[in-house]
C-alpha cells in the first residue's frame, strides 16, 4: 500500500533475515510461538487508515448507544451471565478484511469483539521488525503516534486500575498449552502481573485468592480475563474452585459478559458502506438461491471454528439452535501486498481499550494477518510463505 516501503523492504529481506527475526523474537523468553508469525509488515496507507477509522467510528457508534445493553441483552441469555458487569467493555478489537468493491479498496468489517488480544506481543514485535530493518522507525503501528512507553502506561492504567501488581493477575485456561502465551510473557514482564490457571484459584467466601511463588496465598482484586467460555465448557476435565457466576468480590478488566455483547452478535445492526450483509439465522425468511455468495458463522465461537464457508442449503436447514448462526455475504478480499512471488491478502484488527471514565474507546494499535489461501486463518494457509501473523504500519 506504500510503494516506497514495500519496494524498500523486499529488497533487504532474505531467508536467513527471516530466521534471524524469529529467533530474536523466541530469545526474550527462550520460546518460539506456536503460530506463524509473517515475514513482513503491512504497510497501511493514510487513505486506507483514514477509512478504517471511519468504519471503527461507525462501530463505536453503536456501542455507545444508550439502548445498547438492553439490544443485547439476548447474548447473555443464550450463554453465561457473570455478575457485577461494568458500564461499557475494557477492550474493543475490531477486525477489517482489506477487499475490493467496485473496482476501488476498501476495508470491511468482519468481526468485533469485546475481549482482549495480543495488546503486549504487538508492540514488542514492532521492536523486533525495527532490530531487524531499522528504516521502519519512520513509521508507526500506533492510531494516534504515541510512544511505546505511553502504550504501556495506558495499558498498564488499564489492566492495573492502581492495584497493587500482585493483586492483579492474567487469568487464562492452562496458559503453558495457549497459543497465544507469548503475549501473556510480555504481559508478566512489561506490566509485572502474574500468569494464572482457572485451576490454581482459591475461593474463601467471596474473595479469590492464588499463590505466588513462595506459596503465599495472594488476595485477587484485579482479574485480566482471557478466559473464552467456548473452550472452558469443552473442559470438563477442569476442576475449579469457583464459578463464573459467583457473586465475587474482584474487578474484572475485561468483564466476560462483553465477550457475548459484543460479537457477531451485533453484526445484522451494522449498515453502513464498511459492514457487510449480515442476518441472523432465527431471522432468515427464506434461504438464498446463491448460498455460494455467503458463509455461514456461529456467533460466539473463537477463531474461525465452526464456520461453514462452502454453504449448502442442507448446511442452513441443519442447524437446530437458528438464534446462534449468522448468514453473512462473501467479501473479496483483494491480494495487495507484494510478496517476492505474487500478493498477497490482509486483514487488519484495531485494538482499543475503554478506560473506566471515558465517554468513548481509545484506539491504540493494530494487529494484521496475511493469507494466500481462500480465508484468513492457519488451515487456509498450510505450507505457505508470506502468510500468518503481523502488524500494520502507519506513516508519521
Amino acid at each position: 500500500m506504500i510503494p516506497k516501503y514495500r519496494d524498500l523492504f523486499n529488497s533487504q529481506f532474505t531467508d536467513r533475515k527471516y530466521q534471524e527475526f524469529k529467533d530474536d523474537i523466541a530469545s526474550d523468553f527462550d520460546y518460539a510461538p506456536t503460530f506463524r508469525i509473517g515475514e513482513t509488515p503491512f504497510f497501511i496507507s493514510n487513505e486506507l487508515k483514514a477509512q478504517m477509522l471511519e468504519g471503527c467510528a461507525d462501530v463505536i457508534k453503536l456501542i455507545q448507544h444508550k439502548d445498547f445493553k438492553k439490544l443485547t441483552e439476548k447474548s447473555l441469555e443464550l450463554n453465561h451471565k457473570v455478575p457485577n458487569e461494568d458500564e461499557h467493555t475494557t477492550f474493543l478489537a475490531i477486525d477489517f478484511g482489506i477487499c475490493e468493491e467496485n473496482g476501488a479498496v476498501v476495508p470491511k468489517l468482519i468481526e468485533v469483539q469485546g475481549f482482549p488480544s495480543l495488546y503486549n506481543y504487538q508492540i514488542n514485535l514492532y521492536e523486533k521488525f525495527k532490530n531487524h530493518y531499522p528504516f521502519l522507525k519512520d513509521l508507526t503501528p500506533f492510531i494516534n503516534d504515541i510512544t511505546y512507553q505511553k502504550y504501556l502506561e495506558t495499558l498498564e492504567e488499564v489492566i492495573c486500575n492502581n492495584h497493587p501488581k500482585e493483586n492483579v493477575i492474567l487469568l487464562e485456561i492452562e496458559p503453558e498449552k495457549q497459543n497465544t502465551k507469548i503475549d501473556f510473557y510480555y504481559c508478566r514482564r512489561d506490566l509485572s502481573i502474574p500468569i494464572v490457571c482457572v485451576t490454581d484459584l482459591i475461593k474463601k467466601g467471596n474473595q479469590l485468592f492464588y499463590k505466588n511463588e513462595n506459596g503465599e496465598e495472594i488476595l485477587i482484586k484485579r482479574i485480566y480475563n482471557r478466559v473464552i467460555f467456548d473452550e472452558l465448557d469443552l473442559r470438563t476435565d477442569l476442576k475449579l474452585n469457583f464459578h463464573f457466576s459467583d457473586d465475587l468480590d474482584v474487578e474484572w478488566v475485561g468483564h466476560p459478559n462483553w465477550f457475548f455483547r459484543i460479537s457477531k452478535f451485533i453484526l445484522p445492526f451494522l449498515k453502513g458502506k464498511y459492514f457487510i450483509e449480515t442476518t441472523l439465522l432465527s431471522d432468515l425468511t427464506e434461504i438464498p438461491k446463491d448460498l455460494e455468495n455467503y458463509v455461514l458463522k456461529p456467533l460466539f465461537s473463537f477463531s474461525g471454528s465452526g464456520v461453514i464457508f462452502h454453504v449448502k442449503k442442507e448446511d442452513v436447514e441443519a442447524v437446530v439452535e437458528k438464534e446462534l448462526y449468522i448468514l453473512q455475504k462473501k467479501v473479496h478480499y483483494i491480494p495487495i501486498l507484494q510478496s517476492p512471488d505474487g500478493k498477497v491478502k490482509a486483514e487488519v484488527r484495531v485494538l482499543c481499550v475503554w478506560k473506566k471514565n471515558d465517554a468513548a474507546p481509545t484506539l491504540l494499535c493494530n494487529l494484521a494477518r496475511l493469507s494466500r489461501g481462500e480465508m484468513i486463518g492457519v488451515k487456509f494457509n498450510k505450507d505457505k510463505d508470506w502468510v500468518g501473523g503481523t502488524l500494520g504500519l502507519f506513516e508519521r
